[in-house]
């Protein structure tokens, strides 16, 4: 077992080499965008975050790597523990320094404990454990973890905490074909002509979503008539929109996303967890993860989104790593109806349904998302206290909330935004 204090320190063929060979990788735990976090100055100890790059070898073989950050703070996390860090205030205990294995200021779900087998990532994990316990630190927590660290945390006894996310699928339900039943949005320049209607047959199985108006088919009226608003709204107002990925974004698009992504947070009361440096990086040593969306009126931009482009292995007989977006960062200089709507969810969804892409991931919380056909999914992580009574006590209280948070998902669920067809 090797430690490092930064990412440069390590092999970055070994360290992406081993990230491919996961179940649920994701662009995010690349060598490059760790090491940008670093570099940038948006990850550090000045910042709150302390990385410690733990990694398991055998021989000159990469076994199992993880990152970890020693944090002082709960920002930038998205599961959130400021009752816990309270509670240990009040009883006159330190909750921090903590550690997390995450992806800083990412709720992205996704390996975390990178392995070649399960004996490795639960060496690696007992490895963090006995680390955790010789600094003393309060706690160990493995934030929007894959399936395969969820079960090795539960086998070395972990408490295990459900979040609720809104992900949307490239795939037409079952049963569910086009419907003519009202005029089609404008034509987009992701978008293709609508196809014909065809009768609805529940036995054929879902598909890839044709085009944007074929998706739009598959919901249910009023939740159609409600997209074909908002997207009118943004037309009418003049606004019109490029995709660009990967070396198509030029530094000059960079600044300007950078300019929205500011103003957005700033209009919230916080600077921008993200330096521009850390997106300068982006574009020189990671461009291919990327798609911006520039929305233009009367030929200046004046709002972008960015998502990220990745893959997973997520359909059973299917390539290894399928492709798998990102919602990541929106922002906007100018008000426009309906803008954000257009702009975070309608353009992805158009670009992914046009490139194949399986699913897109619009990130933690927001109801509205699921009117959008972003459907609700369960995202766990994994807890480690070292004090026994607050671990105790953490651990009734997830009972508790785990009950409301299953209770939540099926309401949720039965409020599908997709057509029902008949029997």
């Amino acid at each position: 077992m090797r430690v490092a204090e930064r990412a440069g320190q390590i092999d970055a063929a070994a360290w992406d080499g081993l990230l491919a060979e996961q179940p649920h990788p994701t662009p995010f735990l690349r060598h490059a965008y760790l090491a940008a976090l670093q570099e940038s100055g948006s990850a550090t100890p000045a910042t709150g975050w302390t990385a410690r790059f733990f990694t398991l070898w055998q021989g000159e073989a990469l076994q199992a790597a993880c990152a970890l950050y020693v944090k002082t703070h709960s920002y930038g996390e998205y599961v959130f523990d400021w009752a816990w860090a309270d509670a240990y205030q009040r009883h006159g205990i330190d909750y921090y320094p903590k550690a997390v294995v995450a992806v800083p200021f990412t709720p992205v779900p996704g390996a975390r404990l990178l392995a070649r087998s399960d004996v490795a990532r639960a060496t690696l994990l007992q490895a963090l454990l006995a680390w955790c316990e010789e600094s003393e630190l309060s706690s160990l927590h493995l934030l929007f973890a894959a399936e395969s660290d969820v079960d090795a945390a539960r086998e070395q006894g972990l408490m295990l905490r459900h979040t609720v996310q809104f992900h949307w699928k490239n795939a037409a339900p079952a049963g569910v074909s086009a419907a003519a039943d009202g005029p089609a949005a404008p034509p987009t320049a992701l978008g293709r002509p609508a196809a014909d209607p065809v009768p609805a047959d529940a036995s054929v199985p879902a598909r890839p979503f044709r085009d944007f108006d074929d998706f739009l088919a598959s919901l249910s009226q009023d939740k159609r008539k409600k997209i074909r608003q908002e997207r009118r709204r943004v037309a009418e107002a003049g606004v019109s929109f490029r995709a660009l990925q990967g070396a198509e974004i030029t530094s000059s698009d960079w600044d300007f996303f950078y300019r929205c992504y500011e103003r957005t947070y700033l209009e919230h009361g916080n600077p921008p967890y993200l330096s521009r440096e850390f997106f300068h990086r982006m574009e020189r040593d990671l461009p291919e993860a990327w798609v911006l969306f520039v929305a233009e009126r009367d030929g200046q931009p004046i709002a972008t989104s960015l998502i990220a482009v990745g893959a997973d292995a997520s359909s059973a007989g299917g390539p290894k790593h399928p492709k798998v977006a990102f919602g990541r960062y929106w922002g906007a200089i100018e008000r426009v109806d309906c803008l954000h709507f257009e702009a975070c969810y309608y353009q992805p969804i158009a670009w992914c349904i046009a490139q194949g892409v399986q699913r897109f991931e619009g990130g933690a919380q927001g109801e509205h998302k699921m009117a959008r056909a972003l459907l609700p999914v369960q995202a766990t992580s994994a807890h480690w206290l070292a004090h026994p009574a607050f671990a105790e006590a953490v651990d009734r209280f997830l009972e508790r909330e785990g009950a409301g948070v299953a209770q939540y998902l099926e309401h949720l669920q039965a409020r599908s935004p997709f057509r029902q067809t008949p029997g």
